[in-house]
């Protein structure tokens, strides 16, 4: 086994790879940009060396300066994680000439798989079932938009040299496909330096399910079965889970053998993702091979009983398989939630700063956490927003899903905006609690996941108040001679006066105020016209239960000088902050009359200039910011007095780019 390797990754990816290796006894190097000094990454590994500036062209994506650093340290073996360059054919064959082995596939077997368009080719050759749809050599607009007229709508845009969902477009007409086509150039180009397309015809409610495939340098490729990955928004997996609940033992032995078969006629060697588009009658086709272990591979990791990343270097080490496919079986269900930075009740925008708060579920038999960074830590705009992947499993389906909703209850984040409400919502819809879940359901249904700007209701509120009251009772200085003095008593009593004291929530821009009379578990609460009686009421920092008007209720919520976090018993989650109870200070907005950058980023396309009439919602700027495109879009109708950005200028947050002209 090798004695040092080097981890040429960040984040979540770095350290669970770390992890195996601690276990085998391999010593870890680890680099790292100027943004992620401080890293959880960097901390674990036994040794790390900085190779360049915050960006990913100037740091994770150097493939000189990395193997600079394994030369240096005498490391023989690169892990290159997902992403950044562990599909870059260069960077492999580099490795390669470099005397250092590359724990992934053979350059060659990359190059193959790299281009969605030779892909389709070589499986086409091999029997592998295709979408229809056009592959060729002929770029020509005019000539793509013909093959679109001819294949008959709707299609789907996909950049070729392409992966994660990046460019693609759904095209339903004519009228559709010059814009569309334009979009998909522009993104496939700054993503993976080639506008090249290729069209496929559009299968209607899809299910997305991919399969684990295996292979060593003795001739030997194996399937670990499959992951589904139908919850997707946006072409960016949200939910996954194996075994898939929609096939049978028939269709996962076809589809298993049509992916050992696409291994096989790229002599694939290490571990990689068949990734198939399976439409609702149960025909399959393949739709591209990801040639590196994917973000989902703990789901099969638990339900297997086995080390993936051990395979890969056992592998890369020159060892046949630990298992034949006859001696691979699953166990039970497991589903794996990604926990991101990133706003759902405002287009999922990206969100970075610094975790103030970060509480995660303990590991278990039936919890596990991979995690790149801790409390205290921040999340930059430079990188992908995913803080942590959540994984659960349990002995069948019904059982794993409730062991999700439970972990997910007990996470917490503060600082950036998560999406733990929105995963939430999610494992409690009858689409996903029933298995019928398509690639588009998200994207057509997603006010039915989303909030937005729904207010709680007023048990909720009595619920959140009764939490920080309490609260406040266990954290009021006691002096030390005299505990029981009725000077540490938090009742609000005083001479002539019953004890009235206001817990002050706000949501959002809405301010609650809750009038409360009472101490100790028994209280009166009013807010406006509606009056409860609460008796009974027992807190331990975490789960309250009491009666309510006589009616008894248990839910979770955490609450202390700053805020409150309430599950309330029709499953939603609030977070309200606890404002002062006797001022409330709010804010005048520019009044749509400005656009101001949502985050840092980079703008890539104006759309506008000054002096132009434009109506509400249409389109101005578009902006690159933590690895996906954001549209900047007029507030109103009007005239543009001003445009402050142009195209390649990098923006801080809250900049002014858009000014329009006084009514």
């Amino acid at each position: 086994m090798f004695e040092k390797i080097l981890i040429a990754n960040r984040g979540e990816i770095a350290c669970r790879v770390i992890r195996t290796c601690c276990r085998l006894g391999i010593h870890t190097i680890a680099v790292y940009s100027e943004a992620d000094k401080d890293a959880r990454h960097v901390r674990l590994a036994d040794e790390a060396w900085p190779i360049g500036g915050p960006t990913p062209a100037e740091s994770y994506l150097r493939g000189d300066a990395i193997i600079e650093v394994a030369k240096k340290t005498g490391a023989r073996a690169i892990h290159p994680g997902y992403g950044f360059l562990s599909e870059n054919t260069g960077f492999s064959r580099a490795c390669r000439d470099a005397g250092i082995v590359f724990i992934g596939p053979d350059p060659e077997s990359i190059e193959a798989m790299g281009s969605k368009a030779a892909a389709k080719h070589v499986m086409r050759k091999h029997g592998v079932p295709l979408v229809p749809g056009y592959d060729g050599d002929n770029q020509d607009n005019a000539f793509l938009a013909e093959q679109a007229r001819q294949m008959g709508y709707p299609i789907l845009l996909k950049p070729s040299a392409g992966g994660g969902g990046k460019g693609m477009q759904i095209v339903r007409s004519d009228a559709e496909f010059p814009d569309a086509l334009t979009t998909a150039q522009r993104v496939a180009k700054a993503a993976f330096g080639d506008a090249a397309m290729l069209l496929e015809r559009y299968i209607e409610h899809p299910r997305h399910i991919e399969f684990q495939v295996f292979g060593d340098r003795h001739g030997n490729v194996i399937h670990l079965d499959e992951r589904e990955c139908s919850a997707q928004r946006r072409y960016q997996k949200v939910l996954e889970e194996t075994p898939s609940p929609f096939l049978n033992p028939e269709r996962r032995a076809a589809m298993g053998a049509a992916a050992v078969a696409a291994a096989k006629a790229v002599n694939y060697v290490g571990a990689g993702t068949v990734e198939f588009i399976v439409g609702p009658e149960g025909d399959f086709h393949f739709m591209e091979m990801n040639t590196r272990l994917q973000v989902e591979h703990p789901v099969t990791e638990m339900t297997h009983g086995i080390d993936l990343v051990e395979w890969q270097l056992r592998i890369a080490n020159g060892e046949p398989l630990p298992l034949t496919q006859e001696q691979v079986h699953s166990h039970g269900h497991a589903f794996e939630a990604r926990l991101y930075a990133e706003d759902p009740e405002h287009g999922f925008l990206p969100s970075s700063g610094k975790l103030l708060r970060l509480h995660l579920p303990a590991p278990s038999n039936h919890v596990r956490l991979d995690v790149g960074v801790i409390e205290g830590d921040t999340v930059t705009i430079f990188y992908d927003p995913m803080i942590a992947k959540l994984i659960v499993w349990d002995a069948d389906r019904p059982s794993a899903l409730q062991r999700m909703r439970e972990a997910l209850a007990d996470c917490e984040i503060i600082g950036p905006k998560s999406n733990i409400a929105f995963l939430e919502r999610l494992v409690q819809h009858p689409t996903v609690v029933e298995g019928r879940i398509d690639t588009g359901y998200l994207d057509r249904h997603l006010d039915e996941f989303v909030a937005g700007e729904s207010q709680p209701a007023h048990g909720a509120l009595f619920t959140a108040a009764l939490a920080a009251l309490m609260h406040d009772e266990q954290h009021v200085a006691v002096g030390p001679t005299d505990p029981h003095s009725p000077w540490n008593t938090a009742d609000a009593w005083r001479i002539g006066h019953a004890g009235k004291r206001i817990v002050a929530l706000a949501l959002g821009d809405a301010r609650h105020e809750i009038e409360a009379w009472g101490y100790a578990g028994n209280y009166k609460l009013k807010l406006a016209e509606v009056a409860c009686n609460v008796t009974g009421a027992r807190w331990d920092g975490h789960t309250l239960s009491a009666r309510f008007d006589d009616q008894a209720r248990n839910c979770d919520v955490r609450a202390d000088a700053n805020r409150v976090l309430l599950h309330d018993d029709t499953g939603n989650r609030w977070r309200f902050l606890r404002a002062a109870a006797f001022a409330w200070e709010t804010s005048d907005s520019a009044g749509g009359d400005t656009i101001v950058a949502p985050m840092p980023g980079k703008i890539v396309l104006v759309k506008a200039k000054a002096g132009d009439t434009v109506e509400a919602g249409q389109e101005l700027l578009v902006m690159e910011a933590m690895k996906m495109e954001l549209s900047l879009k007029a507030p109103r109708a009007g005239t543009i007095a001003d445009i402050s950005a142009a195209a390649s200028d990098f923006v801080e947050a809250d900049t002014v780019l858009v000014r329009f002209a006084e009514e």
